[in-house]
Formats: C-alpha cells, structure tokens, sequence
C-alpha cells in the first residue's frame, strides 16, 4: 500500500478534490515523516508545524466550498532558506541571517500562498546559495537519503533531500550555477531551472543577480509542471522578469517524442566523469532514439570555458550584493566596539563563512582597478560566446541532452580542494550563464547510487524539455524508486 508521502502532487490533488482525504491528513503524514527521518537527513532549517496544519485546514475549507481551487491547493510543499517567508525565519544558511524575519514574503511565496499550498518548512543549503554539496551551511550538512554517509548536492540540497526522502512532496530551490539540477541528480528527483526572467528574483536574496533563478523540485515531470507554473510570469517588482506569455505547461505533457531532433554536445562527455554515469546516460540516450528521437551530435565549443567564466562572474555580482551586510540595517551585527569599520569588519568577520569569504574576496579582486579589463570583463565576452553557442545549437535541434554531474553523490567531506568542488557543477554552468532553461531527470543508478540526465532547452522552452522528461519516464521507473534506508 502507497503510504500518503509516498503520492505524486497530482495524485495527491485528485484525491483531495475527490474528497477521500484531506489536506490535514496529507499534511499530518508529511510532518509524521519529519519526525522519522530528519533526525537522520537534516534537510531543514525550521519545521513550520502549526503553520502547516493552520494552511491545510484553510485548504480543506476552500476545497469544500470550491473557492479559489488550484493544483497545488492543500499540498504540503518545502522551500528553501533562500526564499524570503514574511515573519519567517529566512537564514540563507548563515549566522549572519540567523534570526533575520523578513516584514514581507517573496513574490513566488506570494502566489503560492493564493495557490493554498501548505508550507512544512525552510530548507537547509550551502550559505548563501555558493556550494554544491550543503556542507557549508552555517547549522549542519545535509546528507543524502539515499546514502546517508554522502553529500545531497548543493546548494539547494535540503530541498532535494525533503523531496527524495518524502518529508515534501515537492520543494523549491534556486539555481545560480547548478544548484536545482546538480542535487536533483545526486538524490533522484527532477530538478528543473526556468529560464532566466521566467520566474520573478523579488524577495529571492541574491546571490548573482544575473544568474539566480528560482525553480521546482518533483517526483515526475506532471508535478514539475504544476509547481513551475504556479510561480511563472512577470513580475513589475522584478525588472528583469520577462514579459513572454507563459505556456500551459501540463498541456505539452501528453505529446511523445517522434520526430523530434535531441543534440548531444561532444563537449559534454569530459575527462573526469564517472564511467557509470557515462553508461547511464549513454544508455539514456538510445532510449530517446527508440522513443522516436532523432540524435544529433553538436558542438558547443566555448563550453570548457564556463566554469572560469562563471567563477569571475558570479562571485564578481556576490562582492557587490552581500556588501549590503555591514551591521548597520539588518542581520548580525558584531557590537562590541565603538569604532564603525571595526564592528563592520567583525561582523563580515563573524557572520560570514569560509566559502562565502573566498568568494567576496575573489569578487572583489576581479572588479577591482587594473583587473576588472583583464578578468571580469574577459569573462562576459566568453558569457556571450556560450550564449552564441546555445543559439545555434537550438537553429538545429530541440533540446540538448547531457549528464546533470560528472559523478554520483560524494561523501561528506570526501571533497576538500574548493577547485575540485567547483567542477562538480561543468555540466550546468553553462545553461545559467546563457540564460536558458535545464532540468535534470532520474536517469538510473551507478553503484546503487542516482544519475541524473539534463535536459536543457533554449530560452522559454520549458514546455519542450518537460515533454521530452514526461515521454523518458513512460517507458522508465527510475523516478520511482525510493531508497531504501529510511
């Protein structure tokens, strides 16, 4: 018998609207779930019990009058600690936010909250989104519920891990250079990243403003498709949110594959990757081809270039957008001193971690006089050469298909050379600095352990990629399996 946190969302809905269980139920087994498992996983920053049981029984009154009804309604839902929650604790993973309870919600909060979904909690991830493995959380690493010894990814690996081990039925991350993608790979669930101005950045704490994207996690593409569209769409407060209609997302699902032209990019299969998740992936890629696909090989060649491009950049914006945390208007302030550039030094000093010190450091080297020519400016010619690429690409084909990582989930603390860290996210580097959207599917197993397959698609296909995700799992089950240790 399929326990309760065990349903797909649309499962789930179809039985809420068909009045067989209530949200309070479906919310009860969720939180239940906590309490097993998260000892273990250590997916959250904050539990939002009473809040929780107080928005399913709101959602049980809208669906016994029919009022207000949408696919999410009465879904019990995890969010990342990225995502500002108003009078919610909002950390981003650091002491320097540790107590800071945003006076408004985030704009993708807002239409969730009209959508009536149900907010178990605040999920745990790398500070300040830099990582790719969340063991630079400021509070505790999260593992991976499928081998609890290893890494979930990051940075959004508790919204990942939530998913996978059955404490959400879906979740939310942000993806600045991978981090959506990258952990749905290593713990089996589809992580999907729009494309950039898809989805309103208002109230999302910034990272790199000009590659942060807010996106899903889910069990199936249907439910990946359902949580998309609920945040998707313009927003005035944003002003690089985009203005192009947003698609039927769930529509495009019901379409198979036949005749549709999926590139492989040969600079995707680089030295370093694990022969299993070649295999995987390989093998993936003949499944699309028996589904009806037309495989093409294409060439991206300015990609082995993306992760230098991406580490001046993205730390570049980050130098800029965390000098905001000084001590003066919000977050921790170091207040034992009466001397200005003294408690603000002590309060980057002490709030701040090692990884995010790194990259405010090799940020602000970049922009700085004499350098800002040399590297960051270098940096997004290259931006621009990766975006050509792209576009080409996608004059020949539909979508592009690729492993999500070069390797399975790692242990904790197995990786200590940051460099080395870094390159675990090559293969979703690229999509964020171009602006276009990828997801990653389960995509089998290497060692008993998940292998993610990405999708990208050019900018405002997200349709496309879904249709391509929901035809792969017709003729799979590897998004159905769930592991085996908790």
């Amino acid at each position: 018998m399929t326990e309760l946190y065990q349903l797909t969302i649309h499962e789930a809905g179809d039985l809420l609207r068909q009045r067989k269980i209530s949200s309070v139920e479906l919310t009860q087994a969720h939180l239940d779930r906590i309490r097993k498992v998260e000892s273990e996983v250590k997916a959250f920053t904050l539990v939002t019990d009473d809040l929780a049981l107080q928005q399913a029984k709101e959602a049980d009154r809208r669906i016994a009058s029919g009022e207000n009804l949408s696919p999410l309604t009465g879904i019990p839902i995890a969010i990342k600690d990225v995502i500002c929650t108003k009078d919610i604790t909002t950390t981003c993973g650091s002491r320097m936010l540790e107590n800071f309870k945003p006076p408004y919600d985030a704009a993708v909060m807002e239409r969730l909250n009209a959508a009536g979904i149900v907010m178990v909690g605040k999920t745990n991830m790398d500070e300040f989104a830099m990582g790719s493995s969340t063991e630079h959380s400021a509070f505790f690493p999260t593992r991976n519920p499928w081998d609890l010894e290893r890494a979930p990814g990051g940075s959004s690996g508790g919204s990942a891990a939530a998913v996978a081990a059955g404490m959400a039925m879906g979740s939310y991350g942000s993806d600045t250079g991978g981090s959506i993608r990258q952990p749905g790979s290593l713990c089996n669930v589809l992580g999907l990243k729009p494309t950039y101005g898809r989805v309103s950045r208002y109230g999302l704490v910034a990272f790199a403003s000009s590659l942060d994207q807010i996106g899903p996690f889910a069990r199936d593409a249907r439910d990946a498709a359902l949580l998309l569209q609920a945040i998707a769409g313009q927003d005035a407060r944003d002003a690089t949110s985009s203005l192009e209609p947003v698609s039927d997302y769930s529509a495009a699902l019901s379409e198979d594959i036949k005749g549709m032209r999926i590139g492989v990019p040969q600079e995707y299969w680089v030295e370093g990757t694990q022969p299993g998740v070649v295999d995987a992936v390989r093998k993936n890629i003949e499944q699309l081809r028996e589904m009806g696909a037309e495989i093409v090989d294409v060439s991206l060649p300015h990609t082995k270039y993306g992760v230098a491009a991406y580490y001046i950049i993205a730390p570049a914006e980050a130098s800029a957008n965390l000098a905001r945390y000084d001590g003066v208007k919000y977050g921790y302030s170091y207040r034992d001193t009466d001397d200005m550039w003294e408690a603000m030094e002590k309060t980057r000093q002490y709030g701040f971690g090692p990884e995010v010190k790194r990259r405010i450091m090799l940020g602000t080297y970049a922009l700085s006089a004499g350098y800002y020519d040399a590297y960051y400016k270098q940096a997004e010619k290259v931006r621009s050469l990766i975006t050509r690429d792209f576009e080409q690409a996608f004059e020949q084909v539909d979508a592009l298909v690729s492993p999500a990582s070069p390797t399975v989930a790692f242990k904790i603390g197995e990786i200590s050379d940051p460099y080395q860290m870094y390159l675990n996210d090559v293969f979703t580097i690229p999509a964020n600095l171009a602006g276009i959207c990828g997801i990653s599917i389960p995509g089998g197993f290497s060692e008993g352990l998940p292998v993610g397959m990405q999708l990208l698609g050019n900018a405002f296909a997200e349709s496309t990629i879904l249709r391509i995700a929901d035809a792969f799992e017709r003729v799979t089950d590897y998004h159905t399996r769930w592991p085996a240790n908790l």
